[in-house]
C-alpha cells in the first residue's frame, strides 16, 4: 500500500504519546522507563519467553497417566428426528440416551423471551448439522475418529430454516412455534411525526454476513473425574473459566468448590470461547462415568466452522429522516438476528439482538429513535458471541444511512457527520436506548483517521473511494450498564489477591483470562506500579478457579478496565500494608515513606533505609518483631466494579480503487484511530487494533459462511471458507487520541473497537468509487459486480469533475 508520508511515523508517535508518562528524560530515560516495566511503556511480554520458544501450555500439550480421547459423531442433517443409535459391542460410547437428563439452559429476565432446552447430546430432534449425537471414546483419537464412523444413527427428515426472515418451514422448537425466542422495542421520542418534519427519509434493506471468529486454536478439553476427592478437573480452552465452574457445578450438581475449571495457555478467542458448548459438558459427563480415566477432545478446523458458534447473521430494515441541514431526525428499524438452533450460555438469544438495537445509533446525537429487534431461531449453528458483537453490523448499517442521507441532501458525508456527532460538551450523553456516553471524542478521531489517509489529497482523484466509519466502543461493562435487560447477567466486578512473598517478590491472583492479549505483563505493570516495585518481581497467576477468587472473564473489552481496576486497588492496599510495617520498623510516619523499586525511602532522603524483601522477611518470618496492631503477612484481596462502562471513541477510513470489470477492491490506504484512554502498554494497544482492523476487514471482504436450502454447510473447510492472510490486509496507520476515562487507571477497552469500522469503511468507499450503494455483505467481487449489473440497485453517479464528498447524490427518499 502507498501511504502518505509521515503516516507512519505519526501513528508511531500518537502511539508514544498515548501512555509515555515519563516526563521529560529523553530517549534514554524512556529506554530505563521500558526496561523497568512502568505503566506507559512497553515492556518485552513476560509470557512471549515461553511461547515464541515452543513451550507453550496449552491444552492440546496435556498428556496424563490412563488418558483417553474422545470423538463425536455429529448429526449430517439440519433438522430431523432420530429413530435409532447403534453402537457396536467393540465400541465404547454415550448417546443422547445416557445423558437425556442433562441440558443447558440460558435464562434471561426478559419477558419476551422463550427459554429452550440444548440437550447435550441430542436424543430425540437434530436441530443443526454438526450438532452432536454421540461420543465415543478410545485410547488414542485415530482410533477414536475410527470408531465414530461404526456408529449408525437413523433419522427420519423434518422441513428446515436456514433464513430467519424468511417464514419458518417447521418450528424448531415447540415452545417457540414462530420460532422467535426474543424481542423487544426501543422506543424514545416521536418517531412518526419527526419523519413526517424531515426534509429527507431514506429507506433501506441491509444484510449482513454470517461470519465467526476461527482462532488459530480450535477448542478442546481436558476433564478428570478424582473419585476419592470428589473433585472434577476441567481444563479447557474457555475465556471465562468461573462461568464454565459455576455452570458445570450446576449442571452436574456437584458443589461448585468441587469443581476446579483451568484455562492455560489460550491460542486466540474473540468471543467464540466465551460459552459452555454442549462438548463441554458432554466430555465431564464421560469423566464421571469414567472415575479416574482423563478424557481428551481437541477440536479439528472442520467441526470448528460446523459447530463453534456463528455470528452477525442480520436483516436492517431502516428508515431514517433528516432535516435540510444534514440533523439526523429519527431512525426507525426493524431488526432480525438469525440466533441458530439454539441460545447459547451463558449469552442467550437476545446477545446480537439486543446490542443491534442498543448501541444501533453509535456515537451520534438522536432524540426520536424506535427499533424492534428479534432473535429468530434457524436450524443453523447456534449465534453466539464474536469480537464486536452486533456492532461491526450496527455500524454498518449507521454509517450507509449517513452516506444516504448525505446524497440525498446534496451534502458531503463529512459534514454530515460532523453535524450529529456526539461531542465533549454534550458528554454525559444519554443515548436514546438510555445508555450513557462519557465519550464524545469522536470528530477528533475522525478527522485524524481522514489525515491520515491523506484525504486532502485523495478527495479529487475520480478514480479513488473513499469511506469513513465512526462508533462508540462499550468497555468494561459495570453493573449500571449490564443490569436489568441489556446482559443476561451482571457483569460487574473482577477480584484480585496480591501477596508480598517472604523474599520481596510479589504475586498475583487475578481473575482476568488471557488468550494472547498479553494480561500477564499488562498486570504486572499495573501492581508494580501501584505497589512500588520492580516489574521483573511479579509474578501473575491466571486462569485456575482454585487459585483466583473470581472473574468474569474475557469478553466486552472489559479485563483491562475492570480487572485492571481491581488489581491496581489491591496493590494499593497491600502497599499500604507495606508502609505501615516499615514505619513501625524505622520508628517513622507512614505518610513520610516512598517505595520505588522495591526500595522504602524517608521523604528528602536519596538513600533507602530499608527493602521490601526486609520487611516481608519480618513479616513472615520474624513476627517477634512485628509492631504492636499489626498481623503477620503482607496480603490482601479487593474487587472493582466501575459502575458504568467506559467508552471508547473510535474512527477508520480508507481510499480504495475498484476494478469494474471484475469487481475486485484493492485497499489504497487505511487507518484507525482511537480514544483507549491511558495505553498501559502501548505496542500491545497497537497489537489489539491492527488485530481486530484485520479481523473486520476479513468479515468485510471475504469470510461468509453459507447454507443451502437443506441446511448444509457449503463454506465448511478453509478452502471455501476465505480468510485473509497477510497478503489481503493493507497496512494500517495506526492514531491515538488520548482522554482518561473516570477509572482508577483513566483506561477504556480497545480489543473490540478495530472490527466495528471495517464493513462500513469498505462499503462506503466502494459505492463511492463505483456510484452504487452497496447493501449486502461481504463485499466480495460477486457483490460488487452484482450490484453494478442490478437495476434495483441505489445508483447515484460518480461525476468525474466533483470531489467524492461534495457530489449531490439521487438516491431516492
Amino acid at each position: 500500500m502507498s501511504a502518505p508520508d509521515g503516516i507512519h511515523n505519526s501513528a508511531r508517535r500518537d502511539g508514544e504519546l498515548a501512555g509515555a508518562g515519563t516526563g521529560e528524560t529523553g530517549n534514554s530515560g524512556r529506554r530505563d522507563a521500558e526496561l523497568a516495566g512502568a505503566l506507559g511503556t512497553s515492556p518485552r511480554r513476560k509470557e512471549d519467553h515461553r511461547l515464541v520458544t515452543g513451550h507453550g501450555r496449552f491444552v492440546a500439550d496435556l498428556a496424563l497417566p490412563r488418558m483417553r480421547h474422545v470423538a463425536f459423531v455429529r448429526s449430517p442433517l439440519a433438522h430431523a428426528r432420530i429413530t435409532g443409535v447403534h453402537v457396536p459391542g467393540s465400541v465404547r460410547a454415550f448417546t443422547g440416551a445416557d445423558f437425556r437428563d442433562v441440558a443447558l439452559r440460558a435464562r434471561s429476565a426478559l419477558r419476551s423471551y422463550v427459554e429452550t432446552a440444548q440437550p447435550v447430546l441430542a436424543h430425540d430432534v437434530v436441530r443443526y448439522a454438526g450438532e452432536p449425537v454421540a461420543v465415543v471414546v478410545a485410547p488414542d483419537r485415530y482410533r477414536a475418529e475410527d470408531a465414530a464412523e461404526l456408529v449408525e444413527v437413523d433419522y427420519d427428515p423434518l422441513p428446515v430454516t436456514v433464513c430467519a426472515w424468511d417464514p419458518p418451514a417447521a418450528p424448531v422448537h415447540p415452545e417457540a412455534p414462530d420460532n422467535v425466542l426474543l424481542s423487544r422495542t426501543f422506543d424514545a421520542g416521536d418517531v412518526e411525526a419527526a419523519l413526517r418534519d424531515a426534509a429527507v427519509v431514506v429507506e433501506r434493506e441491509l444484510v449482513t454476513n454470517r461470519h465467526a471468529a476461527n482462532p488459530l486454536e480450535c477448542r478442546a478439553g481436558v476433564a478428570l473425574w478424582d473419585p476419592y476427592d470428589r473433585r472434577l478437573t476441567f481444563w479447557t480452552t474457555t475465556q471465562v473459566p468461573h462461568l464454565v465452574r459455576n455452570m458445570v457445578a450446576e449442571l452436574l450438581e456437584l458443589p461448585e468448590g468441587s469443581v476446579r475449571v483451568v484455562a492455560p495457555d489460550v491460542g486466540g478467542g474473540f468471543g467464540v470461547k466465551a460459552v459452555l458448548y454442549a462438548e463441554d459438558v458432554a466430555l465431564c459427563l464421560v469423566a464421571l462415568a469414567m472415575p479416574g480415566v482423563p478424557v481428551k477432545w481437541v477440536e479439528d478446523r472442520v467441526e470448528h466452522l460446523a459447530a463453534a458458534c456463528h455470528a452477525r447473521d442480520h436483516r436492517y430494515l431502516v428508515r431514517a429522516g433528516f432535516a435540510a441541514d444534514g440533523e439526523l431526525l429519527a431512525i426507525d428499524a426493524d431488526v432480525t438476528c438469525n440466533v441458530g438452533a439454539y441460545s447459547v450460555y451463558p449469552w442467550t438469544a437476545g446477545l446480537e439482538a439486543l446490542m443491534a438495537g442498543g448501541l444501533l445509533t453509535g456515537p451520534y446525537k438522536l432524540a426520536h429513535y424506535r427499533c424492534t429487534v428479534r432473535g429468530v431461531a434457524t436450524n443453523t449453528t447456534p449465534a453466539g458471541p464474536y469480537r464486536g458483537v452486533a456492532r461491526p453490523s450496527s455500524v454498518f448499517v449507521m454509517e450507509s444511512l449517513l452516506d444516504a442521507g448525505a446524497r440525498a441532501l446534496g451534502r458531503s458525508p463529512l459534514d454530515v457527520r460532523r453535524r450529529n456527532l456526539i461531542r465533549p460538551e454534550d458528554v454525559p450523553y444519554r443515548m436514546p436506548t438510555r445508555l450513557v456516553d462519557d465519550s464524545g471524542h469522536y470528530l477528533e478521531c475522525l478527522e485524524r483517521a481522514l489525515e491520515l489517509i491523506g484525504h486532502d489529497e485523495l478527495r479529487d482523484d475520480p478514480s479513488v473511494g473513499i469511506g469513513m466509519a465512526c462508533y462508540n466502543e462499550l468497555t468494561g461493562l459495570g453493573r449500571a450498564a449490564s443490569a436489568g435487560p441489556r446482559m443476561p447477567f451482571r457483569t460487574g466486578h473482577d477480584a484480585c489477591t496480591v501477596r508480598v512473598d517472604p523474599d520481596g517478590r510479589v504475586t498475583v491472583l487475578t481473575g482476568v483470562t488471557s488468550q494472547g492479549q498479553g494480561q500477564e505483563t499488562v498486570i504486572a505493570q499495573i501492581v508494580a506500579d501501584a505497589l512500588g516495585v520492580r516489574f521483573d518481581d511479579v509474578d501473575v497467576r491466571l486462569g485456575d478457579t482454585d487459585e483466583s477468587l473470581w472473574g468474569f472473564g474475557a469478553f466486552s473489552s472489559r479485563q483491562a478496565v475492570i480487572g485492571g481496576g481491581a488489581a491496581h486497588r489491591t496493590a494499593q492496599a497491600v502497599r499500604e500494608q507495606v508502609l505501615r510495617l516499615a514505619a513501625g520498623l524505622m520508628e517513622a510516619n507512614p505518610d513520610d515513606l516512598r517505595i520505588s523499586g522495591g526500595e522504602i525511602t524517608v521523604v528528602g532522603q536519596a538513600d533507602p533505609r530499608i527493602t521490601l524483601a526486609e520487611v516481608a522477611r519480618v513479616a513472615y518470618l520474624e513476627s517477634n518483631r512485628l509492631p504492636e496492631g499489626i498481623e503477620p503477612g503482607l496480603s490482601a484481596t479487593r474487587f472493582y466494579d466501575p459502575i458504568r462502562g467506559a467508552f471508547a471513541a473510535g474512527a477508520q477510513a480508507a481510499a480504495v480503487r475498484v476494478d469494474r470489470a471484475t469487481g475486485e477492491v484493492e485497499i489504497l490506504r487505511y487507518a484507525c484511530v482511537e480514544d483507549a484512554g491511558r495505553a498501559m502498554h502501548p505496542q500491545i494497544v497497537d497489537g489489539q487494533i491492527l488485530g481486530s482492523v484485520a479481523q473486520g476487514i476479513g468479515g468485510a471482504m471475504y469470510e461468509h459462511l453459507a447454507y443451502d436450502a437443506d441446511g448444509n454447510l457449503v463454506t465448511g473447510t478453509l478452502l471455501d471458507y476465505l480468510m485473509p492472510t497477510s497478503a489481503e490486509i493493507p497496512e494500517i496507520a495506526i492514531g491515538h487520541v488520548a482522554h482518561p476515562a473516570a477509572n482508577p487507571l483513566g483506561v477504556r477497552g480497545v480489543g473490540e473497537g478495530g472490527t466495528l469500522g471495517p464493513n462500513a469503511v469498505i462499503a462506503g468507499a466502494v459505492a463511492d468509487a463505483l456510484g452504487v450503494e452497496i447493501t449486502t455483505l461481504p463485499v466480495t467481487p460477486a457483490t460488487v459486480w452484482a450490484a453494478l449489473a442490478d437495476p434495483a440497485s441505489v445508483h447515484f453517479g460518480r461525476p468525474a469533475a466533483d470531489s467524492p464528498h461534495t457530489r449531490r447524490g439521487s438516491a431516492a427518499s
